[in-house]
């Protein structure tokens, strides 16, 4: 392969329960901490919340802020802070030719109206005449507008002007995988030079707890990490963003940009969801993982703790022999920007040469040798949507 088309990663944005930026990510992941949760907003439903953040640092405008549904400005945030790390951000230059990928879901209800209106069709004389009525003075074409999933890249455009190609995927975690993906393979082809990959959830909003409750799929109980012996089975949600800047080798080094780490490898599948279904795509993907990567130290997984396909991607983790460290054990999960959360912790983890702390009570979880300069990265989707990616030291 030619190595001036080696993806770098040369700009990593982060916003989660744990804080900021990559320095307080690195400190509060290699520290062992307990990791942030909100169990008294929602009682009995536990949920990763977002740290505190300015938006006027990243977002100036208080027009554009306002605009914006809470997911988009964690995102637009985040991406903000992913090019100024790699040194772009008002590059006008460099700016107009990035390719943008985001993960994204639909928009966030207004919960508010929606309640409104129910409570107005349980007792009117002719409920289809009154939420035909309802529907036209609330749906305005703003309130619409705002929910289209590719917003999020617009609001980029908007605020950080990245001009350059802009594609947006749906699909839960599945969108992370093809979204980090597609860039990979874009660069490695030379049909891009730089691009800026991510996405972005906001979990605390009783509409999703609500929903993934009705699927039997939210954890409910006392804060424990994926993967610990006795959790209840059910995944617990946090509030965060993760973008990404991806570049050729040969564009970096042009630039003078220096990288972080680089992404050899990525494979995405959809694994069967019958019995064992889980477990044989998560070793096969581990074993061709294996094979790309040059002597992988450690498995990074965005296991949801959904069952059963989380014991089986444990038995499956289990049998590749190396350590683990479960990112949503860490933030929560964030949906469309877990596979790049688990990028962006292991191209930390590789650029020291020490893992994340492990999770304690956690055979899994086992310690780490120092030194690691190669890690595979893991997703296995709630209910669709699974991946493997290598990322390795420069």
């Amino acid at each position: 392969m030619d190595t001036s088309r080696e993806t770098w990663i040369t700009g990593i944005g982060l916003l989660s329960s744990l804080g900021e930026g990559i320095e307080t990510h690195r400190a509060r992941l290699n520290s062992g901490d307990v990791p942030v949760t909100e169990p008294n907003t929602f009682p009995s439903f536990l949920f990763h919340p977002l740290g505190p953040v300015d938006f006027d640092k990243q977002i100036p405008k208080k027009g554009d802020q306002r605009q914006m549904e809470l997911w988009q400005r964690i995102g637009t945030y985040t991406a903000g802070l992913a090019l100024t790390d790699a040194g772009v951000a008002g590059n006008q230059e460099i700016l107009k030719k990035i390719d943008m990928i985001v993960a994204a879901a639909g928009g966030e209800r207004d919960v508010k109206v929606d309640a409104s209106i129910a409570d107005e069709l349980r007792t009117a004389n002719n409920p289809e005449a009154k939420l035909n009525e309802r529907l036209q003075s609330e749906l305005r074409p703003t309130l619409f507008l705002a929910q289209l999933s590719n917003l999020l890249a617009g609001n980029i455009s908007i605020v950080h002007g990245v001009v350059g190609s802009s594609r947006t995927f749906m699909g839960e975690e599945g969108s992370g995988v093809q979204a980090v993906q597609t860039a990979h393979a874009r660069i490695r082809a030379g049909q891009s030079e730089i691009a800026l990959v991510g996405g972005a959830y906001n979990a605390a909003r009783p509409d999703m707890l609500g929903l993934w409750e009705f699927a039997k799929m939210h954890y409910r109980d006392e804060y424990k990490p994926v993967f610990a012996p006795g959790r209840k089975a059910g995944m617990a949600t946090g509030t965060g963003s993760c973008f990404l800047v991806l570049e050729s080798r040969k564009h970096a080094e042009a630039r003078g940009a220096k990288p972080i780490a680089k992404i050899t490898y990525v494979q995405s599948a959809r694994a069967k969801r019958d019995p064992g279904g889980v477990r044989e795509t998560v070793a096969t993907l581990i074993e061709n993982a294996k094979q790309h990567a040059h002597g992988a130290g450690a498995i990074y997984t965005s296991a949801t703790g959904v069952e059963p396909v989380t014991s089986e991607e444990a038995e499956a983790l289990k049998a590749a022999g190396l350590p683990v460290r479960a990112v949503v054990s860490r933030i929560g999960q964030t949906f469309e920007s877990m596979f790049p959360f688990g990028i962006a912790f292991a191209a930390l983890a590789v650029a020291d040469g020490k893992l994340a702390a492990a999770m304690p009570n956690v055979p899994l979880e086992s310690a780490g040798m120092d030194g690691v300069k190669s890690i595979i990265v893991s997703t296995v989707g709630h209910w669709r949507g699974e991946g493997v990616g290598i990322v390795e030291a420069i």
